[in-house]
């Protein structure tokens, strides 16, 4: 009887598979690949399948680092509790679950991060904060809307990018605190974005607007 041959089942090479092997790589060996040619053999795939996915190791840091924060606003923005919330809470909310999200996978950020000094912001955090910058915006203008947070010529538009360089701040100091489950950095982002508020709401900085025009006003006279 003739034997029937088992043919094998080639698996697919996938975008996330590659980014994980490329993750594991740089975590095992403390550095990057010394080519796409020796990461594709190292892993049995050719450079075809990596060029199908990626152009660059570049281009994988990228990617980890969007999908991070496109899974992020997907599984809260989904959430009905989530949509009901004010643009603090909103804020709140959305900072606790991305460190969450980057607590799974820190020793790999902690890689990435090492030697990044602010305001110089990394081409592997380009997508990210374009991601960041539409999920804020849409907040921030629905905050207007609900009158949480204050329309002020001039300032208000740059409103997104103090919250960015908010979030860079906390993000800095999630890799360096040592205490246990992070707990200082939950305390460090409830203390910030309520402080912002105080700032962007309506309340104290508008009234030391209106009393330093009142003073320029009778200044004059």
């Amino acid at each position: 009887m003739e034997k029937v041959k088992k043919t094998k089942t080639k698996k697919a090479i996938t975008a996330d598979k590659i980014a994980e092997a490329y993750r594991e790589q740089i975590l095992t060996s403390g550095k990057v690949p010394a080519s796409v040619f020796t990461f594709c053999k190292s892993i049995g795939i050719t450079e075809g399948d990596f060029y199908k996915h990626f152009a660059s190791f570049e281009a994988i840091e990228k990617s980890i680092w969007t999908n991070l924060i496109e899974s992020t606003r997907k599984r809260i923005e989904t959430d009905a509790d989530y949509q009901a919330f004010g643009a603090r809470e909103k804020i709140l909310t959305f900072y606790f679950s991305l460190i969450e999200a980057l607590k799974t996978d820190r020793s790999f950020i902690l890689y990435q991060l090492k030697g990044w000094k602010q305001p110089l912001m990394p081409v592997f955090l380009k997508g990210f904060k374009t991601s960041f910058d539409e999920w804020i915006n849409s907040v921030l203008n629905a905050g207007k809307v609900s009158g949480e947070v204050a329309t002020r010529p001039y300032l208000d538009k740059q409103y997104d990018l103090l919250f960015w360089m908010h979030f860079m701040f906390i993000l800095q100091f999630w890799t360096h605190d040592d205490s246990a489950n992070f707990e200082k950095t939950d305390a460090a982002i409830e203390k910030s974005v309520n402080l912002a508020f105080d700032l962007i709401g309506k309340g104290v900085l508008d009234n030391a607007l209106d009393f330093g025009k009142f003073l320029y006003q009778n200044a004059k006279n």
